[in-house]
C-alpha cells in the first residue's frame, strides 16, 4: 500500500513555521480548533510538531525561570524554542512503519528525500482504511 494515498498534501495543513512566535502559534491553533500542527522551516524541511501541551509547559515554568505571561513576551518566544519530537516518515515508507509513529500521536509527518514537508497522514485516515479493507477482505475460516 502506497501511504500517498492517505496523505492530506501540505497546501491543505495548517502549519507553523519554526520562527513564528509564541502568539502567532497559539493564534493559529485556536482559528483552526486543532491541539497539534507541525513545525518547517523557511526552507520548507519538516524540523518538529508542537502542541497545546508544548505551550501550556512553556507558560507554566520550572521553579527560577519567569512566567512569559505577558502578550509582549509570547512575541520574544519562538515555536522553535518548544518543539517537540515527532518523527516523519518518507513518501516511501510501508504501512507498518507508519503504524508504529501514529500509535503515539495523531498525525505523522510525511517527507520527501530531501527532508521536504509534502503532507500529514492523520490517525483517522489510517483506521478509514484499516476498517475498509477488512470489509473487503473475503472471510477466512479458522483452522481447527
Amino acid at each position: 500500500m502506497n501511504i500517498a494515498y492517505l496523505l492530506i498534501p501540505k497546501h491543505r495543513v495548517a502549519f507553523l513555521y519554526d520562527d513564528n512566535t509564541m502568539r502567532q502559534g497559539l493564534e493559529k491553533l485556536r482559528h483552526h480548533g486543532l491541539s497539534a500542527v507541525p513545525v518547517i522551516n523557511r526552507k520548507g524541511q519538516y524540523v518538529g510538531t508542537v502542541s497545546e501541551g508544548d505551550f501550556l509547559w512553556r507558560l507554566i515554568p520550572d521553579e527560577g525561570t519567569p512566567c512569559p505571561c505577558t502578550v509582549k513576551d509570547l512575541e520574544r518566544l519562538h515555536v522553535r524554542d518548544i518543539l517537540q519530537e515527532n518523527p516523519s516518515v518518507r513518501i516511501t515508507a510501508s504501512l507498518d512503519e507508519l503504524l508504529n509513529n501514529i500509535i503515539r500521536h495523531n498525525f505523522v509527518p510525511v517527507v520527501d528525500d530531501l527532508n521536504s514537508f509534502i503532507g500529514i497522514v492523520t490517525r483517522r485516515s489510517i483506521i478509514r482504511y484499516l476498517a475498509k479493507e477488512k470489509e473487503s477482505a473475503p472471510s477466512l475460516r479458522k483452522i481447527v
